[in-house]
């Protein structure tokens, strides 16, 4: 069964028409295989913009992106600041040539793939945020996207309306859209930063 970060992911891109295999189906005895790549993405409807590709992909700049090789990191207890990146170098691991050529091999070799990182979060400050993105993009990373970015387009996209029985995740959110625990106002409950855990009272 994949996991729950494995499905937003897989939900997110494939609600922006990319096609979407996931390039292994094990994992290693014992430990966390944090080697790999996650999925294989092709858009078969890429849009030509003429403009370099933002580093922090979102809806807007994702449709620009062609095939990739996507790497799933669901860290969800603290952002990826410059003291996580230095100190944990498995996370861009699978940039590495052995790594990577193996997981491109799955695409033709007249264009290379995009590597993409999927982070919980990048630094709220902005000296903090750029010296994240150039640590990740001197380690070779092309673009990550927050989960926060995905959760808060999937939960926008979900119809309440609409049966996602073929979809765990999509049904899920459709349940609670349905009974107003994502009320507009409430889209906000994917911020960064901590909150009360206390239940509201009416």
């Amino acid at each position: 069964m994949a996991s729950v970060n494995e499905s937003i992911v897989r939900e997110y891109f494939e609600m922006h028409g990319f096609l979407v295999r996931q390039d292994r189906k094990h994992e290693a005895r014992g430990k966390q295989d944090l080697d790999g790549v996650d999925f294989q993405v092709w858009n078969p409807r890429p849009v030509q913009t003429g403009k370099e590709l933002v580093f922090v992909l979102n809806a807007t700049a994702l449709p620009a992106v062609t095939r990739a090789l996507v790497v799933v990191r669901g860290w969800h207890t603290e952002s990826f600041g410059p003291g996580v990146l230095e100190s944990s170098p498995e996370i861009y691991r699978f940039v590495e040539p052995t790594f990577f050529q193996q997981a491109a091999r799955a695409f033709s070799p007249d264009v290379a793939p995009l590597k993409i990182l999927i982070v919980p979060a990048l630094p709220q400050t902005a000296a903090a945020r750029e010296q994240s993105i150039a640590i990740l993009r001197g380690k070779g990373v092309d673009a990550v996207i927050p989960f926060r970015t995905m959760l808060l387009e999937l939960v926008a996209h979900t119809e309440v309306n609409r049966n996602y029985d073929k979809s765990d995740l999509l049904q899920t959110i459709r349940v609670l859209k349905n009974y107003d625990l994502f009320k507009e106002p409430q889209l906000d409950l994917f911020r960064g930063g901590r909150r009360s855990r206390r239940p509201r009272t009416n």
